[in-house]
Order: structure tokens, then C-alpha cells, then sequence
């Protein structure tokens, strides 16, 4: 049962073995059906205005050594169906086969055996060149990216082959639309489903080798050579020549690669959209929107502070941060069994995050589960822990003395440490005993569910993570307990 994990041993830190119970749960389970943790998250931070730039700032990556596009190709001369053209049948290259096109696909590019996914792949390539306005289409753009991106999310035979797709019609694609919606559609189902283990090291390199804003500038020189030839053979046909058309400012594929290559990073470890319900309309909107207009999961403090500076000034902490808070408050949430630990409703979770980065809280919440999970979620996918990296040492050397806990809190970044006070005054209310009876939650649960959002260990060994996971918690708890948290008191 899942409440096994609750119970304490003498009312301090949980049992070795309750201990490990948990770390199995949410360590070694599939908590992504795609892929296990394939790399470290680096938390998606957006800084754009309303077209994207090369000024635009994304977060320094640990990357490893992408694959090449040598690799790409060996990849595809395994896994590619055979194609041909022409009356003769004569065999399509791999190269080729990677390249832009705007005629439609018979077959998979990828082999495979699933009758459903034969069928599926060659329809999604029209809908890919739909959406980046390489064929006719009778529906809107952003009903055509939520049949792509349903399809994916629901087929998870397809993702791989809708990938590979949108690889090819990003290469060599020579019209300034159809590539900046290339990429802009690789952002939007990346915010729903990962490629799986197989295709992710390739996807991975692809995107990669696009990062660098100096190949924006070659690729948009290289489009204007050849409108300008064109131009000019077009012109010698007619009587009087036509002026060339406009001086297009081309595409920061730089701007999307990077972006691209967060959401990846995070879909390693989150694995697909999770809930029942299907992506939405809405959904797809946000996500197209996402690339231009920063969000406030997954961002950096100072980001968010900067994000809400026109609309609150003088606003101390992030109104997410607050706003959230104070609605598991009003919902009772101090008198609800489970608090924090029990989940709210992921399909509802999922609609109140898309209102919240459009700075909304919705009038009709019944449930304090919801804001509680996803006030839970953004201290999670903060882009540098609440706690940064660099102050983990001292959190787990003194994670049983109040004094040197304390002092840690204080040399913290003043964004960070006013962060974390809210939030540490914010626990102090749950861990009342009039409250503790009612939610059966005290400060050793609190500090459990909390840790994990509060301080993030950067080792790989398990030995380690489970070790320095005892000592989170205690560090935590120890700080709820006595942490003067009273000059908190009315700032917002």
C-alpha cells in the first residue's frame, strides 16, 4: 500500500528499508514509458519577445558529444524503408531521404511491422507539410498540429517515424515559412511526447548541430541567393522586369534548436503528456506560443521575477508562488487528509498550469490537491534548484544542526532565500497539531514530499542519492522546526 511509505520509525527520519521503498518508487520506476534518464534536466528558461532572435538567452547545457550526421545517416541505412521514384523505380538515397520534399511519402521512412503505424506515417507527413504550408490544407494551422500531436501522443509507435519526418523537412528547406514552422512543430509535440530510446541520441545531435545562431546567418543568406536567382531567371521572361519581393529577416533556427533541446532534455525524465484526456486546443496554443513567451515552469527565479516586473512591480516573490500558496489555504488545504502527498487530478492539474502562465487563477477549484500538486511542480522545475547547487554540500554536512541549517538559509541569494522562507513559513502552517490530526501530515511527512523540490543531488550513484535523500529531509525538517520565519510576515 502506498501509505506504507508514511510510516516513521520513533517519529524521526523513516527506516532504511521505507527509505528505499520510496527511492525504488520514484527512481526505478518507468516514470517515463519512452525513456529512462537519459540526461540530466536542464530546465527549458525562454527570454524571447515576439519573433525570435539570436539574442535571445537559453541555459548553459551539459551536453555530451552528439551524434553525427554520419551516425545519422548509418542510422538510416538500418532502420530506413527502401524508397524509390520514378517510372524505372530507381532507389531514393539516404541523403535524399533526409532532405526537404514536397511530394508525399508511400511507405514509412522508418521499417516496422505495426499496420497501424504504416498506415499513420505516411498520413502525418501530409499533415507536416500542412502545417508548415508545403500542401493545401482546409483546416487551420493549429487544428493540424493537434491531429500531429494526438497522434503521437496516443501512438507511440508513430513517435519515432513523425521525428525522423520533421528532421527531414527542416533540411535543406529553402522558404523561410515552411522552416520556421518545421521547427516551431518540432517544439510543439516535444512538449507532449519524447522520441524513444532508440532515435533519442540522433534527435538529440540533429537539433544540437542547429544551436549555433552563425548557421541562422548562412542559412539565410543561402535562401536570399537563391530567391534572388530565381528572381532574376523570372524577370528575363517577362517585358518588365518585377521588383524583388521583401528583405526577410530569415529564421533564428538557433532560437527553436535551443528551445527544442530543453524540451527534450525534460521529456527524458517526464516522459510523455501524462493524464487521460488528449491534448486540447488550448494545450497546442500554449505550446506554439511557448517558444516567444517565456513561461513560468521551468524558468529561473530571476526569470520569473523579471516576467512579472511590468505587471507587479513591487512584488517581492513570484506571484506564482504566492497566488498558488494562498489558493490551498482558501481551499481548506490545512484541513485536507494527505496534503501534498495525495495527488491532485493530473487533466486538471495540467488545465490550471495553462492558466496560470497566462497569469489566471480560476474562480471554479474545489479540490486543494490541484494548486497544492502543482505549487509542488513548480518548485520542481525551477531551472536551478530553490536551494542552488553550489550550497548542497553544506545542506547535507548540516543537516542535524539548527544553527549551521540556519546560517545556510541566510547566505543563500536574496531571490533564493526569500523563496525559500515563504515556502518554509507557508509548511510551518500544516505542522500545527490542530492541523497535523486532520492531515496526518506532520513535519517528517512535509519534509519528505518537500526535499526532493528544495535540493537536487547531481550524483548518479544511487548509493549516494540515497544516502544524501535521508539527509535532505532532515535538513528540511530541521528548518521547518527552527526557522524564524517571522519577518516573512506580510510580504508578498
Amino acid at each position: 500500500m502506498r501509505n506504507n511509505i508514511w510510516t516513521w520509525v520513533g517519529g524521526g527520519l523513516p527506516s532504511r528499508k521505507a527509505l528505499w521503498s520510496l527511492l525504488s518508487s520514484l527512481v526505478l520506476s518507468p516514470q517515463s514509458e519512452d525513456l529512462g534518464a537519459c540526461v540530466q534536466f536542464e530546465s527549458s528558461r525562454q527570454n524571447r519577445s515576439m519573433m525570435p532572435s539570436n539574442s535571445c538567452v537559453f541555459p548553459t547545457f551539459n551536453l555530451r558529444k552528439p551524434s553525427s550526421e554520419t551516425d545519422i545517416e548509418n542510422w538510416a541505412s538500418k532502420h530506413f524503408n527502401k524508397h524509390t521514384q520514378g517510372l524505372f523505380r530507381r532507389k531514393i538515397s539516404i541523403a535524399n531521404m533526409l532532405a526537404w520534399s514536397s511530394e508525399s511519402i508511400k511507405k514509412p521512412m522508418i521499417m516496422t511491422s505495426d499496420r497501424n503505424v504504416k498506415k499513420e506515417a505516411c498520413e502525418i507527413f501530409k499533415l507536416i507539410q500542412m502545417y508548415m504550408g508545403d500542401r493545401r490544407s482546409k483546416t487551420d494551422q493549429l487544428n493540424v498540429a493537434l491531429e500531429i500531436a494526438t497522434k503521437g501522443w496516443s501512438m507511440q509507435g508513430l513517435r519515432d517515424e513523425l521525428y525522423i519526418q520533421l528532421c527531414r523537412q527542416t533540411t535543406e528547406n529553402f522558404r523561410y515559412e515552411s522552416l520556421a514552422r518545421g521547427w516551431e512543430l518540432m517544439s510543439i509535440c516535444l512538449a507532449f511526447f519524447p522520441p524513444t530510446p532508440k532515435f533519442h541520441s540522433y534527435l538529440e545531435g540533429y537539433i544540437y548541430r542547429h544551436m549555433d545562431p552563425v548557421n541562422d546567418t548562412k542559412v539565410t543568406q543561402h535562401i536570399k541567393d537563391l530567391l534572388e536567382r530565381n528572381t532574376k531567371k523570372k524577370s528575363k521572361l517577362r517585358k518588365k522586369p518585377k521588383p524583388y519581393v521583401e528583405d526577410h529577416d530569415g529564421v533564428a533556427v538557433s532560437t527553436y534548436a535551443k528551445y527544442c533541446y530543453s524540451k527534450l532534455q525534460k521529456a527524458a525524465l517526464t516522459g510523455a503528456k501524462k493524464g487521460l484526456k488528449k491534448p486540447n486546443i488550448e494545450e497546442i496554443r500554449h505550446a506554439k506560443n511557448a517558444v516567444f513567451n517565456p513561461s513560468m515552469f521551468g524558468s529561473s527565479l530571476q526569470e520569473i521575477m523579471n516576467m512579472q516586473k511590468e505587471r507587479y512591480p513591487d512584488r517581492q516573490l513570484p506571484w506564482v508562488q504566492t497566488r498558488l500558496s494562498e489558493e490551498v489555504l482558501a481551499l481548506n488545504g490545512d484541513q485536507t487528509e494527505g496534503i501534498f502527498r495525495v495527488p491532485g487530478d493530473i487533466d486538471e492539474v495540467n488545465a490550471l498550469k495553462l492558466q496560470v502562465d497566462q497569469w489566471k487563477i480560476p474562480t471554479g477549484l474545489e479540490d486543494p490537491h490541484v494548486p497544492a500538486s502543482l505549487l509542488k511542480l513548480w518548485y520542481r522545475e525551477l531551472e536551478e534548484p530553490l536551494i542552488p547547487h553550489e550550497f548542497y554540500e553544506e545542506c547535507i554536512t548540516h543537516y542535524e544542526n539548527p544553527e549551521a541549517a540556519i546560517a545556510v538559509v541566510h547566505s543563500l541569494p536574496r531571490i533564493n532565500k526569500m523563496v525559500l522562507c515563504y515556502l518554509i513559513r507557508f509548511l510551518q502552517v500544516f505542522v500545527q497539531p490542530g492541523n497535523v490530526a486532520i492531515t496526518k501530515m506532520d513535519v517528517n511527512n512535509l519534509a519528505m514530499v518537500m526535499a526532493p523540490n528544495c535540493l537536487r543531488c547531481q550524483s548518479d550513484d544511487p548509493r549516494i542519492i540515497f544516502e544524501n535523500t535521508r539527509k535532505e529531509m532532515s535538513f528540511i525538517r530541521v528548518l521547518i522546526q527552527h526557522l524564524d520565519t517571522g519577518f516573512m510576515e506580510g510580504v508578498l
